[in-house]
């Protein structure tokens, strides 16, 4: 079993669906060790309970620096032996702390056809833009935001009525089905 640890800032849906694929056995070979937050009130814990996995809310206010809340961190992923770590929905940029230790061994899941529209509100980007065909791009996590090296990524069509929660929608479910896949061909 290939021990991972997902971050997460927000809601937690693309960390339910990972959660999800574990257990229909898609992805048998990977066990997660624990959800980490930096948010204690986001509702990505409530799903994590849901699976009876630990939950680290680990918030960065509480530090004195990026280097000392990463350091934090660090010391849990390896208590938990943790060799990858998947950001889904985590709204922090990866410090060097961090980055170091688990450079190559870090995935992220964003919401556009990377390299267009990166960092926050990728669909209102988009749709802003007025581009015809946007979608979901999973990536290594380097010192940039959004700028890693892409692994894979999967399109859906933009149409003219589209608003961002309709969007936004058919985004996530593209995400849904790419990060396992990704997860599946990529860590071994």
């Amino acid at each position: 079993m290939i021990k991972i640890a997902v971050f997460a800032s927000g809601n937690g849906s693309n960390f339910e669906k990972i959660m999800e694929n574990i257990e229909a056995g898609y992805l048998d070979h990977i066990e997660v060790t624990a959800l980490y937050t930096d948010n204690p009130n986001a509702f990505c814990i409530e799903r994590a309970r849901r699976f009876n996995l630990p939950v680290y809310i680990i918030d960065p206010r509480t530090y004195d620096s990026k280097k000392e809340y990463e350091e934090a961190l660090l010391t849990r992923l390896a208590q938990d032996r943790v060799s990858w770590v998947i950001l889904a929905g985590y709204m922090k940029i990866v410090g060097p702390t961090l980055l170091k230790q688990y450079e190559g061994k870090m995935l992220n899941i964003h919401p556009s056809i990377l390299p267009s529209f990166p960092g926050k509100d990728a669909v209102g980007q988009a749709l802003d833009y007025g581009v015809r065909v946007t979608g979901a791009t999973v990536h290594y996590v380097d010192s940039g935001m959004d700028t890693g090296e892409i692994i894979d990524q999967l399109s859906c069509k933009v149409y003219p009525d589209d608003t961002r929660e309709t969007l936004q929608l058919r985004i996530q479910n593209l995400e849904y089905e790419l990060y396992p896949h990704v997860m599946k061909e990529i860590i071994q």
